[in-house]
């Protein structure tokens, strides 16, 4: 097993990687009481290569690694990218691309709604994997041999289940499918929080008009501090708090002590002295440059044309082979019951051609839906 430890091993492995058409990457990383992902381990397979890189090895640097991610000529292939592309995007500030997640192809390919990896890689390619390693605490060294040969099975049968995947795709003309949704993956915003939006994260229901400023600077504040000092949110200051704060809007130490979230002697220290300063800036921000966190009156669906909905998708579906999930929520049935235009991604691209397209035509009574031999047809009208 190749498990790189020096810089020197790390560019020479690059070096390899170099002009590869496609390589599979993986990530085992700990979060549990930090607020960036610790990375532990790169795992990095192409076709006749793999290798595992070790991070926290003395002096190891990883930018081989990074510019090969940055290689636009290589796609780079994740399962579930999303926390992978995070960890990336923060040492590299730019996304590894172009991408491929096997996870979002295996659901356009019919393998049901976000699959897991093993029993993808089960389906594909009739991998066993040993999950005695899953809860394995990545950080600690030394690994064992079970330890990284587990970590490299997550890149190694994605490696080989890739082509497999890239050609059920080609012969079912849905490559652009895929490559819609990868787009959608390549937008920055969901790898980073930008302090000022953090209040987004909340759920503002109930939340008075005279409340949203303070909620507002509080959570700015308290991202900021956990960012900076790299601890979980929870650990600065939990959303209970933050909104029992927005109610009383306490405007010195004394009122601050009174607050139940708050413990006792923590309004004199800095970051007491820090919160009521986040306060006051909250209730002074003018009304007009509050967001309006009020929610729009919201038709109620008709029941009966959501039922058929239902219905129409899970047959789409099943014809289609594709994983309902990927197609339209819940709530996007209920808007297209309400609205035609609605704005939801089964109303666009292939989503509409799909299922979109015979929803409106359900809707119109264009198109009836009949039982025929156990199976649900679609009928013209």
């Amino acid at each position: 097993m190749r498990v790189i430890t020096t810089s020197r091993d790390l560019n020479a492995f690059a070096a390899e990687l170099a002009d590869r058409p496609f390589i599979a990457v993986d990530t085992e990383f700990m979060r549990e009481k930090t607020f960036w992902p610790v990375l532990c381990l790169v795992q990095v397979a192409a076709e006749g290569l793999e290798a595992v890189i070790d991070p926290l090895a003395d002096g190891l640097g990883l930018d081989p690694l990074l510019e090969t991610l940055a290689d636009k000529d290589t796609v780079k292939v994740f399962h579930a990218a999303r926390q992978d592309i995070e960890i990336f995007y923060r040492l590299a500030g730019e996304i590894p691309a172009p991408l491929f997640d096997s996870q979002i192809a295996a659901m356009a390919c019919g393998f049901g709604d976000q699959i897991g990896y093993e029993p993808l890689m089960r389906t594909l390619v009739g991998a066993k994997i040993d999950k005695g390693s899953r809860f394995t605490d990545w950080s600690h060294r030394p690994l064992s041999d079970t330890q990284l040969a587990y970590a490299l099975s997550d890149v190694t049968y994605l490696r080989d289940a890739y082509p497999i995947l890239k050609e059920k795709l080609k012969r079912q003309s849905r490559e652009h499918w895929v490559e819609s949704e990868m787009d959608a993956l390549l937008n920055p915003a969901l790898y980073y929080v930008k302090p000022e939006e953090a209040w987004k994260r909340l759920k503002l229901k109930g939340v008075k008009p005279k409340e949203i400023g303070v909620v507002l600077k509080l959570a700015e504040w308290r991202e900021r501090e956990a960012q900076t000092r790299d601890v979980p949110r929870s650990r600065i200051l939990k959303d209970d708090a933050i909104f029992e704060l927005a109610r009383l809007r306490p405007a010195t130490q004394k009122d601050l002590a009174r607050a139940r979230s708050i413990p006792a002697g923590f309004e004199r220290s800095n970051a007491g002295g820090a919160i009521l300063a986040a306060i006051d800036a909250g209730k002074t921000i003018p009304a007009k440059q509050l967001p309006d966190i009020s929610r729009p009156e919201r038709q109620k669906p008709p029941a009966d044309i959501v039922e058929l909905l239902k219905v129409l998708l899970k047959r789409q579906c099943s014809r289609y082979h594709v994983a309902p999930k990927l197609i339209a929520s819940s709530a996007d049935l209920e808007a297209i019951a309400c609205d035609d235009n609605a704005d939801v991604p089964a109303l666009q691209g292939w989503r509409r051609e799909v299922f979109g397209d015979a929803a409106l035509r359900l809707k119109r009574g264009e198109l009836a839906l009949r039982l025929k031999n156990g199976v649900v047809e679609m009928i013209e009208t």
